[in-house]
């Protein structure tokens, strides 16, 4: 059986249902899936989501927790034969971490992981907020955060096969080129 390599952007606000349904998206590859985490925990009430998150996901399941350097990881985890499918959960956490580590970092950062996800050479899933919907922000890390994120998903849906908005836990296809 010859597995298609498809990388996609999932999209949604908070609550949106966009992790379940690119778990769900996960559970349907055919190669094994390593979950890579971009949460960290600062708080009781983080802590408490993350365990949550890894209570419910199947324990096949490889798990990576990277805050900063995503481009590692799918450098290092491209070089398996086969490549695993990475679920990539999530960006607007990874931009706000870099955000914090400095805007040279993110930059570079940035660039790097944009690199990677174009030579993947398995399976990508990437969640991200769109906070494009909303008011702006009223204090300036709020507009950059906003700006920032929503160039990465830009350049993500350029780079990506399929990119999937999720409302109210249901998905519309806004791109779909593997199809």
């Amino acid at each position: 059986m010859i597995s298609i390599t498809c990388h996609t952007l999932v999209l949604g606000g908070i609550r949106s249902g966009k992790t379940g349904f690119a778990e769900a998206q996960a559970l349907a590859q055919k190669q094994p899936v390593v979950y890579v985490a971009t949460a960290t925990a600062g708080d009781a009430e983080m802590a408490n989501r993350i365990s949550r998150h890894q209570a419910i996901r199947p324990a096949s399941w490889g798990l990576v927790e990277e805050p900063l350097n995503l481009a590692q990881v799918l450098s290092e985890h491209g070089q398996q034969s086969p490549a695993p499918c990475l679920l990539i959960d999530c960006m607007s956490l990874w931009i706000s971490n870099l955000l914090h580590a400095g805007i040279e970092h993110l930059q570079a950062q940035k660039e790097a992981f944009l690199e990677q996800v174009e030579g993947y050479p398995g399976s990508l899933i990437i969640v991200s907020n769109e906070t494009g919907l909303g008011t702006i922000g009223m204090d300036p890390l709020t507009r950059q955060f906003c700006d920032e994120l929503g160039w990465l998903n830009q350049a993500l849906a350029q780079r990506c096969h399929k990119v999937v908005m999720v409302l109210a836990g249901l998905p519309l296809t806004l791109k779909d080129s593997i199809a």
